[in-house]
Protein backbone atom coordinates (compact mmCIF):
# COMPACT_ATOMS: atom_id res chain seq x y z
CA UNK A 1 0.00 0.00 0.00
CA UNK A 2 2.92 2.40 0.65
CA UNK A 3 4.44 1.31 -2.16
CA UNK A 4 1.19 2.38 -4.44
CA UNK A 5 0.90 5.75 -2.86
CA UNK A 6 4.81 6.27 -3.52
CA UNK A 7 3.48 5.25 -6.73
CA UNK A 8 0.91 8.05 -6.92
CA UNK A 9 2.44 10.89 -5.52
CA UNK A 10 5.79 10.36 -7.78
CA UNK A 11 3.46 10.20 -10.78
CA UNK A 12 1.74 13.54 -9.73
CA UNK A 13 4.62 15.13 -9.05
CA UNK A 14 6.15 14.28 -12.53
CA UNK A 15 2.98 15.69 -14.52
CA UNK A 16 2.84 18.70 -12.52
CA UNK A 17 5.95 19.12 -13.35
CA UNK A 18 5.99 19.93 -17.17
CA UNK A 19 2.83 22.57 -17.04
CA UNK A 20 5.06 24.39 -14.39
CA UNK A 21 8.06 24.64 -16.84
CA UNK A 22 5.33 25.85 -18.87
CA UNK A 23 4.06 28.45 -17.11
CA UNK A 24 3.31 31.43 -18.48
CA UNK A 25 6.26 34.36 -18.72
CA UNK A 26 5.93 36.60 -17.52
CA UNK A 27 3.72 35.61 -14.56
CA UNK A 28 5.59 38.24 -12.47
CA UNK A 29 7.42 41.45 -11.49
CA UNK A 30 10.72 41.87 -13.98
CA UNK A 31 13.65 43.67 -13.03
CA UNK A 32 15.85 45.71 -15.28
CA UNK A 33 18.78 46.64 -14.07
CA UNK A 34 20.45 50.07 -14.66
CA UNK A 35 24.18 50.10 -13.97
CA UNK A 36 24.08 53.23 -13.51
CA UNK A 37 23.14 55.86 -11.05
CA UNK A 38 19.46 57.67 -11.39
CA UNK A 39 18.90 60.55 -13.53
CA UNK A 40 21.76 59.63 -16.58
CA UNK A 41 21.31 58.77 -20.44
CA UNK A 42 21.23 54.77 -19.27
CA UNK A 43 18.36 55.94 -16.63
CA UNK A 44 16.43 57.71 -19.06
CA UNK A 45 16.44 54.84 -21.60
CA UNK A 46 16.05 52.15 -18.71
CA UNK A 47 13.05 53.71 -17.55
CA UNK A 48 10.81 54.36 -20.82
CA UNK A 49 11.83 50.84 -22.18
CA UNK A 50 10.54 50.05 -18.42
CA UNK A 51 7.34 52.10 -19.18
CA UNK A 52 6.13 51.00 -22.36
CA UNK A 53 7.69 47.42 -22.25
CA UNK A 54 6.04 46.10 -19.10
CA UNK A 55 2.30 47.73 -20.57
CA UNK A 56 3.19 45.40 -23.78
CA UNK A 57 4.00 42.05 -21.77
CA UNK A 58 1.30 43.34 -18.80
CA UNK A 59 3.84 42.89 -16.42
CA UNK A 60 5.82 45.54 -13.95
CA UNK A 61 8.98 46.07 -14.96
CA UNK A 62 11.19 47.73 -11.88
CA UNK A 63 13.97 49.66 -12.45
CA UNK A 64 17.32 48.72 -9.84
CA UNK A 65 19.82 51.58 -10.49
CA UNK A 66 23.42 49.55 -9.74
CA UNK A 67 26.10 51.75 -10.53
CA UNK A 68 29.93 51.38 -10.20
CA UNK A 69 33.28 50.78 -11.53
CA UNK A 70 31.98 52.14 -15.07
CA UNK A 71 29.10 50.69 -14.51
CA UNK A 72 30.48 46.88 -14.24
CA UNK A 73 28.83 45.95 -11.00
CA UNK A 74 25.29 46.30 -12.06
CA UNK A 75 26.12 44.57 -15.56
CA UNK A 76 27.92 41.58 -13.52
CA UNK A 77 25.08 41.43 -11.45
CA UNK A 78 22.89 40.61 -14.23
CA UNK A 79 25.66 38.37 -16.23
CA UNK A 80 25.29 35.82 -13.14
CA UNK A 81 21.81 35.93 -12.59
CA UNK A 82 19.30 33.30 -13.33
CA UNK A 83 18.41 32.87 -17.23
CA UNK A 84 14.85 33.17 -16.90
CA UNK A 85 13.25 36.48 -17.86
CA UNK A 86 13.11 37.99 -14.87
CA UNK A 87 16.13 39.95 -14.56
CA UNK A 88 17.36 41.98 -17.59
CA UNK A 89 20.09 44.91 -18.00
CA UNK A 90 20.07 48.29 -20.06
CA UNK A 91 22.99 47.06 -21.77
CA UNK A 92 25.40 50.23 -23.20
CA UNK A 93 28.79 51.24 -24.40
CA UNK A 94 30.65 51.81 -21.47
CA UNK A 95 30.26 48.14 -19.59
CA UNK A 96 30.12 46.11 -22.86
CA UNK A 97 32.72 48.00 -25.13
CA UNK A 98 34.97 50.60 -23.07
CA UNK A 99 35.27 48.56 -19.72
CA UNK A 100 36.71 45.59 -20.49
CA UNK A 101 39.81 47.05 -22.28
CA UNK A 102 40.30 49.57 -20.02
CA UNK A 103 40.14 47.51 -17.07
CA UNK A 104 41.11 43.84 -18.20
CA UNK A 105 40.00 41.92 -14.71
CA UNK A 106 36.25 42.03 -15.54
CA UNK A 107 34.11 38.45 -14.22
CA UNK A 108 32.09 38.59 -17.22
CA UNK A 109 32.30 38.54 -20.98
CA UNK A 110 30.02 41.10 -23.11
CA UNK A 111 29.67 38.50 -25.68
CA UNK A 112 29.66 35.21 -24.07
CA UNK A 113 27.50 35.82 -19.89
CA UNK A 114 24.55 37.61 -22.01
CA UNK A 115 21.82 37.16 -24.18
CA UNK A 116 21.46 40.31 -26.81
CA UNK A 117 17.74 41.12 -27.27
CA UNK A 118 17.74 44.66 -28.53
CA UNK A 119 19.42 48.46 -29.66
CA UNK A 120 16.87 50.39 -28.24
CA UNK A 121 18.82 53.79 -28.74
CA UNK A 122 21.94 55.52 -29.99
CA UNK A 123 22.99 59.41 -29.69
CA UNK A 124 25.92 61.13 -29.69
CA UNK A 125 27.92 63.05 -26.72
CA UNK A 126 28.04 66.74 -25.47
CA UNK A 127 30.21 68.73 -23.90
CA UNK A 128 28.61 71.40 -21.84
CA UNK A 129 29.96 74.61 -19.20
CA UNK A 130 28.27 76.29 -16.59
CA UNK A 131 26.78 79.11 -17.67
CA UNK A 132 29.52 81.34 -15.88
CA UNK A 133 32.21 79.61 -17.36
CA UNK A 134 33.68 82.11 -19.90
CA UNK A 135 34.43 79.92 -23.55
CA UNK A 136 31.16 79.61 -25.63
CA UNK A 137 33.01 77.46 -28.73
CA UNK A 138 34.93 74.42 -28.21
CA UNK A 139 38.10 76.88 -29.63
CA UNK A 140 37.50 78.74 -26.48
CA UNK A 141 37.64 76.02 -24.10
CA UNK A 142 40.85 74.49 -25.40
CA UNK A 143 42.65 77.79 -25.08
CA UNK A 144 41.37 77.68 -21.96
CA UNK A 145 42.57 74.74 -20.90
CA UNK A 146 46.26 75.96 -22.63
CA UNK A 147 46.11 79.37 -20.91
CA UNK A 148 45.47 77.29 -17.14
CA UNK A 149 47.23 74.23 -17.80
CA UNK A 150 46.02 71.62 -14.99
CA UNK A 151 43.06 73.16 -13.74
CA UNK A 152 41.01 72.80 -16.35
CA UNK A 153 38.76 69.42 -14.98
CA UNK A 154 35.82 67.90 -16.86
CA UNK A 155 32.78 65.62 -15.19
CA UNK A 156 31.95 62.28 -16.53
CA UNK A 157 29.44 59.54 -15.36
CA UNK A 158 31.99 57.42 -14.29
CA UNK A 159 36.04 55.84 -15.41
CA UNK A 160 35.72 53.86 -18.07
CA UNK A 161 32.87 55.32 -19.74
CA UNK A 162 32.42 56.61 -23.24
CA UNK A 163 32.45 60.52 -22.21
CA UNK A 164 35.44 59.67 -20.42
CA UNK A 165 37.46 58.29 -23.14
CA UNK A 166 36.26 61.41 -25.54
CA UNK A 167 37.62 63.64 -22.77
CA UNK A 168 40.86 62.31 -22.94
CA UNK A 169 40.64 61.86 -26.75
CA UNK A 170 40.03 65.38 -26.65
CA UNK A 171 42.76 66.37 -24.46
CA UNK A 172 45.44 64.46 -26.14
CA UNK A 173 44.27 65.52 -29.83
CA UNK A 174 44.21 69.32 -28.50
CA UNK A 175 47.80 68.68 -26.78
CA UNK A 176 46.38 70.30 -23.41
CA UNK A 177 45.90 68.79 -19.84
CA UNK A 178 42.28 68.09 -18.90
CA UNK A 179 41.44 67.02 -15.26
CA UNK A 180 39.04 64.04 -15.34
CA UNK A 181 36.66 63.76 -12.11
CA UNK A 182 34.65 60.63 -12.69
CA UNK A 183 31.41 60.42 -10.86
CA UNK A 184 29.00 57.53 -9.83
CA UNK A 185 26.66 58.24 -12.86
CA UNK A 186 25.64 61.39 -15.01
CA UNK A 187 23.09 63.08 -12.84
CA UNK A 188 25.31 63.57 -9.67
CA UNK A 189 28.01 64.58 -12.01
CA UNK A 190 25.67 67.10 -13.91
CA UNK A 191 24.40 68.44 -10.44
CA UNK A 192 27.96 69.91 -9.52
CA UNK A 193 28.22 71.25 -13.00
CA UNK A 194 25.26 72.97 -12.82
CA UNK A 195 26.31 74.20 -9.06
CA UNK A 196 29.74 75.09 -10.31
CA UNK A 197 31.28 72.85 -8.63
CA UNK A 198 33.30 71.43 -11.47
CA UNK A 199 33.35 73.80 -14.69
CA UNK A 200 32.90 71.43 -17.81
CA UNK A 201 31.33 68.04 -18.47
CA UNK A 202 30.86 65.27 -21.25
CA UNK A 203 27.92 63.67 -21.46
CA UNK A 204 25.36 61.43 -23.28
CA UNK A 205 22.88 64.07 -25.10
CA UNK A 206 19.67 62.38 -23.45
CA UNK A 207 20.64 63.28 -20.20
CA UNK A 208 21.84 66.53 -21.08
CA UNK A 209 19.08 67.65 -23.04
CA UNK A 210 16.65 68.82 -20.33
CA UNK A 211 19.61 71.08 -18.78
CA UNK A 212 20.61 72.92 -21.84
CA UNK A 213 17.01 73.57 -22.73
CA UNK A 214 16.35 75.18 -19.66
CA UNK A 215 19.65 77.27 -19.69
CA UNK A 216 21.15 75.43 -16.51
CA UNK A 217 24.18 74.35 -19.02
CA UNK A 218 25.52 75.86 -22.06
CA UNK A 219 26.07 73.24 -24.83
CA UNK A 220 29.69 74.08 -26.82
CA UNK A 221 29.93 70.85 -28.82
CA UNK A 222 28.07 67.66 -30.23
CA UNK A 223 30.21 64.58 -31.08
CA UNK A 224 27.90 63.27 -34.12
CA UNK A 225 29.17 62.96 -37.64
CA UNK A 226 26.16 66.21 -38.07
CA UNK A 227 24.39 68.29 -36.19
CA UNK A 228 21.75 67.16 -33.85
CA UNK A 229 18.03 67.95 -35.12
CA UNK A 230 16.99 68.89 -31.50
CA UNK A 231 20.17 71.11 -30.80
CA UNK A 232 20.39 72.83 -34.71
CA UNK A 233 22.51 75.57 -32.99
CA UNK A 234 25.09 73.64 -30.94
CA UNK A 235 27.77 72.68 -33.44
CA UNK A 236 29.86 69.32 -34.04
CA UNK A 237 33.31 68.68 -32.86
CA UNK A 238 34.04 67.42 -35.91
CA UNK A 239 32.97 70.67 -37.54
CA UNK A 240 35.10 73.00 -35.16
CA UNK A 241 38.14 71.03 -36.59
CA UNK A 242 38.49 67.62 -35.04
CA UNK A 243 37.48 65.43 -37.56
CA UNK A 244 38.17 62.36 -35.29
CA UNK A 245 36.16 62.95 -32.75
CA UNK A 246 32.66 61.34 -33.91
CA UNK A 247 31.27 59.69 -31.09
CA UNK A 248 27.98 57.90 -30.13
CA UNK A 249 26.39 56.22 -26.97
CA UNK A 250 24.56 53.07 -27.54
CA UNK A 251 21.79 51.48 -25.12
CA UNK A 252 20.11 48.06 -25.35
CA UNK A 253 18.31 45.48 -23.47
CA UNK A 254 20.36 42.06 -23.19
CA UNK A 255 19.50 39.39 -20.50
CA UNK A 256 21.69 36.56 -18.89
CA UNK A 257 23.72 34.27 -21.66
CA UNK A 258 20.88 30.73 -22.34
CA UNK A 259 17.37 32.89 -22.15
CA UNK A 260 15.44 30.74 -23.38
CA UNK A 261 14.76 31.07 -27.44
CA UNK A 262 10.62 32.19 -26.86
CA UNK A 263 11.66 34.52 -24.23
CA UNK A 264 13.70 35.99 -26.58
CA UNK A 265 11.72 36.51 -29.29
CA UNK A 266 9.27 37.86 -27.13
CA UNK A 267 11.21 40.53 -25.93
CA UNK A 268 12.06 41.74 -29.17
CA UNK A 269 8.93 41.48 -30.61
CA UNK A 270 7.64 43.49 -27.91
CA UNK A 271 10.44 45.84 -28.49
CA UNK A 272 10.43 46.72 -32.01
CA UNK A 273 6.93 47.76 -31.09
CA UNK A 274 7.79 49.92 -28.43
CA UNK A 275 10.79 51.81 -30.00
CA UNK A 276 8.11 52.71 -32.93
CA UNK A 277 5.46 53.82 -30.26
CA UNK A 278 4.82 57.58 -30.97
CA UNK A 279 5.31 58.86 -27.71
CA UNK A 280 8.74 57.04 -27.80
CA UNK A 281 9.65 58.35 -30.83
CA UNK A 282 9.03 61.91 -29.61
CA UNK A 283 10.83 61.21 -26.46
CA UNK A 284 13.74 59.82 -28.23
CA UNK A 285 13.60 62.68 -30.72
CA UNK A 286 13.28 64.99 -27.51
CA UNK A 287 16.10 63.78 -25.53
CA UNK A 288 18.27 63.79 -29.14
CA UNK A 289 18.15 60.03 -29.66
CA UNK A 290 17.13 57.74 -32.10
CA UNK A 291 16.12 54.39 -32.57
CA UNK A 292 17.07 51.09 -34.00
CA UNK A 293 15.23 48.43 -35.05
CA UNK A 294 18.13 45.40 -34.47
CA UNK A 295 17.28 42.02 -33.93
CA UNK A 296 18.93 39.75 -31.68
CA UNK A 297 21.45 38.43 -33.90
CA UNK A 298 21.68 41.53 -35.40
CA UNK A 299 22.40 43.22 -31.59
CA UNK A 300 25.06 40.27 -30.66
CA UNK A 301 27.12 41.04 -33.92
CA UNK A 302 26.71 44.79 -32.97
CA UNK A 303 28.37 44.32 -29.45
CA UNK A 304 30.88 41.99 -30.55
CA UNK A 305 31.95 44.32 -33.42
CA UNK A 306 32.17 47.42 -30.75
CA UNK A 307 34.10 45.87 -28.78
CA UNK A 308 36.52 45.07 -31.18
CA UNK A 309 36.94 48.99 -31.77
CA UNK A 310 36.83 49.95 -28.54
CA UNK A 311 39.87 48.06 -27.93
CA UNK A 312 41.48 49.76 -30.36
CA UNK A 313 39.96 52.89 -29.19
CA UNK A 314 41.29 52.86 -25.57
CA UNK A 315 44.81 51.75 -26.42
CA UNK A 316 45.20 54.61 -28.59
CA UNK A 317 43.46 56.76 -26.39
CA UNK A 318 46.62 55.66 -23.51
CA UNK A 319 43.71 56.24 -20.82
CA UNK A 320 43.37 54.37 -17.32
CA UNK A 321 40.67 54.24 -15.19
CA UNK A 322 42.28 56.49 -12.54
CA UNK A 323 42.52 59.27 -15.44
Amino acid sequence: MLQRRRFLAASVTALAAPALAQAPWPSKPIKLVVPYAPGGSTDVVGRVIAEYLGQRLGQNIVVENRPGKGATIGTSQVAKAAPDGYTLLVSNISSFAIAPPLYGDLDYDPVKDFTHITLASFNPSVLVVNPSFPARTLAEYIAYAKANPDKLAFATSGPGSSNHILGVMLAQISGTKLIHIPYRGAGPAMQDTIAGNVPSMFDSLPSAAPHIKAGKVRALAVSGSERNPSFPDVPTMKEQGFPDLVSYSWFGLSGPANLPAPIVERLAKEMQIVLKEPDVVKRWQEIGAESSTMKPEEYSQFVKTELEKATIAVKASGAKPGD
